[in-house]
């Protein structure tokens, strides 16, 4: 029997990451770049498999005698999660398992891909020795080279690979991203066949217009990159094709509708409704978006959609076709209620948008609205976040995100974090915003731990407002409040604040 070319591991964290929320309320979703990345090896002749370790609750010593079992040539840790910027948080369960299979199956060969990795390709392989090679962007053609080697001689010739030569830390001239118009031949989808799909199950809020039923799930990219250049934001880290970080990274591809909806003809026939597409900005191209929806309405599916789009790039003339595709959620960067704050961010000509009116033509058009906010950005203080939660309590969306700022690696924000010395979290589940050693940025008048006090308490008055309950009851009824005010008896625990409370 032909040993396994490769493995591809999906590391479970969600402990660290999400604490006790990750018992009941923290969607797990097929991991999309294993399943791409999968498909790609496949299709050029390797044999592939994937270990989704958060969906089949494997701990860390359950991972690695897994993967020792599997041994294969080279066990791929794909570190993403269920954001792109959740690629630092995952870190902590990757290196973890790393760990223990280098200790245990010295043999196998490791190899990390993720947006982390991208961002910092050289510091992950001197901080962390049982990595011995990493990929420095998105790793497509990278894997499949590699591959083609004995994994001992000319791996210096692998484009966009980093390894260790006798212990010296090697990064060789970058790799080429998949062009748009070779993505059906290069990523042909997701290996579905390959992934426990019956584990996977979508968030509640998503799972509402489908009477609350979280299962089936699933969730796919139709697009990759983003065109944007919000400082926030670390998405096209892996599109880079430098070895320093450029700013020259925002590209934007998409596979055509008609190769894409093929996707979804596979969802129908599996019955699976509840769909995310998870692509950073699903309402761009209305050739992409508008020409997919169509084909999916064409075919007669009845699915349960959430995608994002930005404020700016959604316009009254999509809502129409957008909903009789399916999309019950559209999710809105929003961002900050105070317009300086959110201009110093944002790239654009977000900050002429009449939020509330656009708010207000989505749900008009019976597609909910899950609006997205920060709180900490570098122009904020009390009283712009105090507007932000205000322009918040007033929109009273289906659905809410309260992120404190975070400086994650590969975005603009995390060079300028780091060039004017601003305290950054000293391990990967501080990248996190619901773990225990949740880290956020300081801002120039306000300090970390008040950012994300500030923070904890907005999404409690939030989630407790008789207004927004009353609305959730009268639209999905009483499942939904009770699953809400269920989620607000979980106490997250913060140490930076606890720190405070001893330091008074």
């Amino acid at each position: 029997m032909k040993s396994l070319d490769i493995l591809f591991i999906h590391p479970n964290a969600a402990k660290k990451i999400y604490q006790d929320l990750s018992k009941d309320f923290s969607a797990i979703e097929p991991p999309i770049w294993a399943g791409m990345l999968a498909s790609h090896c496949l299709r050029h002749g390797f044999g592939a498999e994937i270990l989704d370790c958060e969906a089949l609750h494997l701990d860390e010593e359950q991972s690695a005698k897994q993967i020792g079992e599997y041994n294969p040539s080279v066990a791929c840790f794909v570190v993403y999660g269920q954001q792109p910027s959740a690629s630092s948080q995952n870190m902590d369960g990757a290196v973890a398992v790393a760990e223990l299979v280098k200790a245990q199956y010295p043999q196998i060969n490791i190899l990390f891909v993720g947006g982390h990795i991208s961002a910092l390709s050289r510091e992950v392989l001197e901080r962390h020795p049982c990595i011995d090679m990493v990929c420095q962007n998105e790793g497509v053609y990278t894997i499949s080279n590699l591959l083609r080697t004995n994994l001992k001689d000319k791996l210096g010739q692998v484009n966009g690979l980093g390894w260790r030569d006798n212990g010296r830390i090697v990064l060789n001239p970058p790799s080429p991203i998949v062009d748009k118009k070779d993505l059906p031949a290069e990523m042909p989808g997701i290996a579905w066949d390959k992934l426990p799909m019956k584990n996977y199950s979508t968030a509640l809020w998503h799972a509402l217009p489908n009477n609350s039923e979280r299962q089936p799930f699933a969730a796919l990219y139709t697009s990759l990159g983003c065109p944007m250049k919000c400082s926030f934001c670390m998405i096209n880290i892996i599109n880079r094709q430098e070895n320093e970080y450029s700013d020259g990274s925002a590209v934007f591809r998409y596979w055509d509708p008609e190769f894409i909806i093929k996707e979804f003809d596979y969802f129908a026939k599996r019955g699976i409704k509840n769909i995310k597409i998870a692509d950073e900005l699903f309402v761009l191209n209305a050739n992409h978006f508008m020409r997919l929806c169509e084909l999916i309405i064409a075919r007669g599916y009845k699915f349960n959609i959430w995608c994002y789009s930005r404020i700016d790039t959604v316009k009254e003339n999509y809502l129409e076709t957008l909903k009789k595709a399916g999309v019950n959620y559209l999710a809105l960067g929003i961002e900050s209620g105070n317009t300086k704050v959110r201009k110093d961010v944002t790239k654009g000509r977000f900050e002429d948008v009449d939020i509330r009116d656009v708010v207000k033509k989505i749900r008009n058009h019976g597609i909910n609205v899950a609006a997205n906010y920060i709180f900490g950005l570098p122009e904020d203080n009390i009283e712009t976040m105090q507007t932000t939660l205000d322009l918040a309590m007033e929109m009273n969306t289906e659905m809410a995100n309260f992120y404190s700022a975070m400086a994650y690696p590969g975005s603009p924000l995390h060079g300028i974090a780091r060039k004017e010395g601003w305290k950054l979290p000293e391990t990967y589940a501080g990248f996190s915003q619901h773990s225990y050693y949740t880290q956020p940025l300081p801002t120039k008048y306000l300090s970390a731990d008040q950012v994300l006090a500030f923070r904890d308490d907005a999404w409690m008055k939030y989630h407790t407002n008789p207004r927004f309950l009353n609305l959730l009851k009268e639209k999905f009824g009483q499942t939904a409040v009770d699953e809400t005010l269920k989620s607000t008896k979980i106490k997250l625990r913060r140490k930076i604040l606890e720190e405070k409370a001893v330091t008074k």
